[in-house]
């Protein structure tokens, strides 16, 4: 089994004991990695994680699969760390995937209202699956989309999956990328 090192040269230099992390790489997905991730996300080691991870986008994997099965808590910086990964893999055609992810984890990007900006999967299959479909799923985009705000029902117009304020009633929507909207 080949060790962090020999996958992104000297990413075990530093190390975090709240936060393991191990790498394999998914020799079916062109550029694709899965961070096996075992411990928390929080404020004090976020900056760890986000050195680690920028390792290996520099590297080269932009397509990226968290395997969230050990990861037991995440807090918003945290939250904001797995945003931030997204920001940098999207404009070089990458994408994130979420894994196993636990329910009382899921419930933090629920509840801060990020479940939709990130793809979660159950299966190593359905992320291997969803990465070889990107293309097919690219050129079929939904947006620009027009739809009825839920709240007042005011036309809106939505150039790309996120969240916005309804400019008639003010409420906080947000519509992911397969064109669903939903309250904020």
């Amino acid at each position: 089994m080949a060790t962090n090192n020999s996958i992104v040269p000297g990413f075990d230099d530093e190390k975090d004991d709240s936060l393991k992390i191990m790498l394999e790489k998914i020799p079916t997905v062109p550029n694709g990695i899965i961070l096996y991730l075992n411990g928390y996300i929080d404020t004090y080691n976020s900056s760890f994680f986000q050195k680690r991870i920028s390792k290996v986008v520099e590297s080269g994997f932009i397509n990226i699969v968290f395997n969230c099965m050990a990861l037991n808590y995440v807090s918003s910086t945290g939250i904001g760390s797995f945003t931030a990964f997204l920001k940098m893999v999207k404009p070089k055609g990458g994408d994130i995937i979420l894994l196993e992810i636990q329910p009382k984890v899921y419930e933090v990007f629920q509840l801060l209202g990020f479940s939709q900006f990130f793809n979660i999967k159950d299966t190593i299959e359905d992320a291997v699956n969803f990465f070889g479909n990107e293309e097919k799923t690219e050129e079929v985009s939904v947006f620009p989309k027009i739809f009825a705000c839920p709240v007042c029902s005011k036309k809106l117009k939505a150039t790309k999956p996120g969240r916005f304020r309804c400019s008639e009633c003010k409420s906080i929507l947000a519509i992911n990328s397969q064109g669903t909207v939903s309250l904020g």
